[in-house]
């Protein structure tokens, strides 16, 4: 038998040194670039990051309004005319962005999440402009004398994947979510009483 370490320490070594070429800085980034191993290909195009988008979610949960306020019937009315109808839209729009925000983002996503066909065509999508801006990154691509921009990246990958979100209905989708977020917003935005906050700032303002 031949000496050494047992057939299952020899598994066990091999498997390690494999995670390790895995995670090492080398294989980081497409084009040698140190980073964190095989997880830093799941990067995103420069100016786009998931830090960027942790940020924004962050600012946005700090100042949202309590929900439970945000839906609190006995603060709901009818306004008594077109003017009031108008500062209660203005304020609440102002007082409630962050909620409005995530209302809106909570529709996109029943939006996809309800239509198959529109998740293949947002996948079609994502792999062609993940395809071109690898193939960008290996070398430089040209078209008509001119470098394809991230910009013009994601337009090419919109052309490729345009016959699917044809064939999804994205254009029916897209004008669905509108409709559905002009009417939720702008129904609580017109009969949501102000807050005291602002009741206060209106009577403050000079005539």
């Amino acid at each position: 038998m031949p000496s050494g370490a047992p057939a299952g320490e020899n598994c066990l070594v091999d498997m390690d040194s494999k995670a390790g070429d895995l995670f090492s800085a080398e294989d980081a980034h497409p084009t040698g670039a140190g980073g964190a191993g095989i997880l830093a290909r799941l990067w995103l195009p420069k100016g786009l990051s998931v830090s960027t988008a942790k940020e924004w979610i962050d600012r946005r949960r700090v100042s949202i309004r309590p929900w439970a306020s945000f839906v609190d019937q006995r603060k709901f009315s009818k306004p008594r005319n077109f003017g009031e109808l108008c500062q209660r839209v203005v304020k609440n729009v102002d007082t409630f962005n962050s909620n409005y925000t995530f209302i809106f983002m909570g529709l996109i996503l029943y939006c996809i999440i309800s239509s198959p066909m529109l998740l293949i065509a947002l996948a079609v999508f994502a792999g062609a402009f993940y395809i071109i801006h690898l193939k960008s990154q290996e070398s430089k691509l040209v078209v008509l004398g001119k470098e394809l921009t991230v910009p013009h990246q994601m337009s090419l990958a919109g052309a490729v994947s345009l016959p699917v979100f044809w064939l999804a209905g994205a254009g029916a989708a897209v004008f669905w979510v509108l409709g559905a977020t002009l009417f939720v917003i702008g129904s609580h935005a017109a009969f949501r009483e102000l807050e005291t906050s602002d009741m206060e700032e209106l009577f403050m303002e000079p005539v």
